[in-house]
């Protein structure tokens, strides 16, 4: 069967041009052979052109999640209250969900149980701060500040008692929130500076 021919690919993720050169057909063929094995629950559509092997998918990571993420709308990074979760810095662990920050739109994409939320954000406030295990993430510093700026704008909803604000670098914290408007940071140090 040529799908045991697959199951040595090395990427997270392939297109179809991938499979043409492993199994040696045309790039029709190769697509072809995508939607089968999709259909046959041998591997998962990730977006048009971007598949993973199922049995990839069942033993994915949470940094590997994250570097989906990062490939299902592009740019975006992780952040909110998944960077947070995952740096300790909030009090609840979600498994269910990836949250990222994205330039293009606003969106939710559900893929075998895992739902990847994007929250657009404005260019002068998108900056992705660190890049770790091939993933786009934002620090927990930079997460607080995208929650806040969406929760002042009405489009993001958190308990902030939830994050524990002690874990963070105050002065990190600062010289970003420096980089907002005044009438941001106001709303910034009634959460974070008081």
């Amino acid at each position: 069967m040529k799908i045991l021919s697959l199951t040595g690919i090395e990427k997270l993720y392939f297109s179809p041009i991938d499979i043409a050169q492993i199994l040696g057909n045309s790039g029709k063929s190769a697509l072809v052979t995508c939607c089968r094995y999709v259909k046959n629950g041998f591997l998962i559509r990730l977006k048009r052109n971007s598949y993973i092997l199922r049995q990839k998918w069942d033993y994915i990571t949470k940094e590997e999640l994250f570097r989906i993420a990062n490939m299902l709308q592009s740019p975006s990074y992780v952040s909110l209250s998944t960077s947070l979760s995952r740096n300790s810095a909030a009090n609840k662990k979600h498994s269910d969900f990836i949250e990222s920050i994205s330039l293009k739109r606003t969106k939710s994409i559900k893929i075998e149980g895992v739902v990847f939320n994007y929250l657009k954000i404005k260019q002068d406030y998108y900056s992705p701060s660190q890049k770790e295990e091939g993933c786009r993430i934002a620090s927990p510093e930079k997460s607080l500040l995208d929650i806040l700026y969406l929760k002042h704008l009405g489009r993001y909803s958190i308990d902030i008692s939830s994050v524990d604000i002690a874990k963070l670098d105050k002065k990190l914290l600062a010289e970003l929130a420096a980089l907002y408007p005044e009438k941001i940071r106001k709303y910034f140090k009634k959460y974070i500076f008081s």
